[in-house]
């Protein structure tokens, strides 16, 4: 088997997005809340949402085959929801790299929020603006950064996933194999010939995202 496996990449890709799109519909709102809130539980949230960088991916990728397997109201639930399970489907490896990826979105958000002066929010907030308008038309613009740097980094490390997919998609073909286990199916199978070229693949997708991010941030500060 020379080369990649074109399946795999367009599967690779495609989780690749959706995980992004989600993630900052989710991360913006909330970092959102951990900043400007005043909960106590902030501090709460921020912790449990870094766990994914301290859990080794094999142990996160197993608590979520159980959560979502067919033993627990949860996965029987979402069985009967969508007439499927979670477990080794496309739909379980989007929710394993939502949660893997997590911190990877929310940190650089959670950063861009906290550089926005705070004079400029508290005058928004003297000349009536109201908390959605003072977040879509002041806080945001100000950390388009921030939000491409999170885009970039959940994209590129769920591009590389392999613990999380492994564990809770199994190897599918055509449905949950990714690229990061094509690369070890052909490690298994003495490709390494075409292990090198998905190897290669996937650092030129993930040089290229962050490349992307660097030279639009310094085209920024040039302008």
């Amino acid at each position: 088997m020379n080369g990649f496996d074109v399946t795999a990449l367009l599967l690779s890709l495609r989780l690749a997005a959706v995980t992004t799109v989600l993630l900052l519909a989710i991360s913006t709102p909330l970092a959102a809340w951990i900043v400007f809130g005043k909960s106590r539980g902030r501090a709460l949230m921020e912790a449990a949402s870094t766990l994914p960088l301290l859990l080794p991916p094999t142990v996160l990728g197993f608590y979520l085959l159980v959560l979502l397997g067919p033993r627990t109201a949860l996965g029987r639930l979402f069985a009967t929801l969508t007439g499927h399970p979670a477990a080794f489907s496309f739909t379980g490896l989007v929710i394993g790299s939502i949660i893997y990826s997590f911190p990877f979105t929310l940190q650089p958000i959670v950063a861009g929020f906290s550089s926005v002066p705070v004079s400029l929010i508290e005058a928004a907030r003297l000349l009536g603006a109201s908390r959605k308008r003072i977040l879509w038309e002041l806080v945001l613009p100000l950390s388009k950064r921030s939000l491409g740097a999170a885009a970039a980094l959940c994209f590129a490390h769920t591009m590389g996933e392999f613990g999380v997919v492994l564990m809770i998609g199994g190897d599918i073909p055509h449905e949950t194999r990714t690229l990061s286990i094509a690369i070890f199916d052909q490690v298994q199978d003495f490709d390494y010939h075409g292990a090198n070229h998905t190897a290669l693949l996937l650092l030129s997708i993930s040089f290229v995202a962050l490349a992307s991010l660097y030279a639009t941030r310094k085209q920024k500060l040039v302008a």
